[in-house]
């Protein structure tokens, strides 16, 4: 689920440094509202609903898709056209997300052994090395913290961006054009044969969890990255693709009513499959207007704190949710239900900015600085332009 908060390079910034970031102040912005959708899924479905509330987000899972966009277009405009060795990519991505996992995950085992349930060392161990959702067994995509399986999946699409990157397919309009129209297809191919797959956990694996499945809305990401780095502009303005994504999950709520979740056309994989697109026009959307210059009320500080502060919300919101549910129970009445939502919310969202100030931001720069670092580029009249390095991050 973890993206770098944007930036655009210049061609004399340090490359390691991680000042400069939310040139797009919008898109980290948008990871807040991403998140809080995962959470009050979660919290409808394990704790109570709330009327209204709960059913426009009962199928808040979807945020997870939004990140994966988030991801390959944040890539997409942060790398392109920059000469960066693999193996810093690779070791930036994993200074970014491993050191919270780690952190987390702990915090995740610590809660299921005070309440009494076994984790097994093979799902800490798949969880710690993000190859979990490899796995068609719950117990292993879940067995560490629930909520970090998308790191599994976020793992895979950093290993196979450098070659993506590569694709000739991707350096011209037509082909970026075909790239996403391709992507939304396969993802409503998905969709339509999982018909052809048995009721149970397969599926769910197959359609939830399976990097290869997911990686289909990371490339409709980084195409719509690429093209928006190099001048295209959607004809559909912020508002109007907020507008969509706010009308695709209200769609969400009779189709609910009408569908139970076990079958393959329901809601639940409708809403993570087939939204991506609608996220693709949201993101491209929110970075053109912070490239126009316009105020979108989701660049300001507060939004932007809230923003960074994503990452860790969604890996402690269900270890909080977990933990109060084992010490108070599920509440009884509407006002237990509301009272349990908000206590549920500040505290995990505190414990959240805690862990991005002391955590996650200082091991990131620390780790980073400990590892390989890409070559600055020469300065003119001074040997002349750094060659690309064999295996690097290039665009021509």
């Amino acid at each position: 689920m973890r993206d770098s908060s944007v930036r655009q390079p210049t061609a004399t910034a340090d490359r390691s440094s991680l000042a400069g970031r939310d040139r797009l102040p919008s898109l980290t912005g948008l990871r807040f509202w991403a998140a809080l959708i995962v959470v009050l899924y979660h919290l409808s479905r394990q704790v109570g609903e709330i009327p209204g509330l709960s059913e426009a987000t009962w199928y808040g899972r979807s945020g997870v898709t939004f990140f994966f966009v988030l991801s390959g277009f944040v890539l997409a405009w942060t790398y392109d056209g920059q000469r960066v060795p693999a193996k810093v990519f690779l070791w930036r991505r994993f200074a970014r997300i491993w050191p919270l996992l780690v952190v987390t995950s702990a915090a995740s085992v610590a809660v299921w052994i005070a309440i009494g349930k076994e984790v097994t060392i093979k799902a800490v161990v798949a969880t710690l090395l993000m190859v979990h959702a490899w796995f068609p067994d719950a117990e292993i995509q879940k067995g560490a913290n629930p909520a970090a399986w998308s790191l599994s999946d976020e793992a895979w699409f950093y290993l196979i961006f450098p070659l993506l990157m590569l694709l000739p397919l991707l350096k011209s309009g037509r082909g970026r054009f075909w790239v996403a129209v391709t992507m939304t297809v396969a993802l409503v191919g998905v969709w339509f044969a999982s018909a052809l797959i048995e009721t149970g956990a397969t599926r769910v694996w197959l359609l939830d969890y399976f990097p290869p499945t997911r990686m289909l809305q990371f490339v409709l990401g980084v195409a719509a990255g690429l093209a928006i780095k190099r001048g295209w502009r959607s004809p559909v303005g912020l508002p109007a693709a907020i507008g969509l994504v706010v009308l695709w999950h209200l769609a969400l709520v009779p189709w609910r009513d009408a569908v139970p979740e076990s079958l393959w056309y329901s809601p639940y994989s409708a809403s993570q499959l087939l939204s991506a697109p609608i996220f693709a026009l949201l993101v491209c959307a929110a970075a053109q207007a912070d490239l126009r210059g316009s105020r979108t009320g989701l660049g300001g500080a507060w939004a932007v704190r809230l923003g960074h502060w994503s990452f860790a919300w969604y890996l402690v919101h269900e270890i909080v949710i977990r933990a109060l549910l084992a010490h108070y129970g599920r509440p009884e009445s509407l006002a237990g239900t509301a009272g349990f939502w908000l206590a549920a919310i500040v505290l995990s969202l505190a414990l959240a900015g805690m862990a991005y100030q002391w955590v996650e931001h200082p091991l990131e720069r620390l780790l980073r600085k400990a590892g390989p670092q890409a070559r600055k580029p020469a300065e003119p009249g001074v040997g002349g332009p750094t060659p690309a390095t064999s295996g690097s991050l290039t665009q021509g």
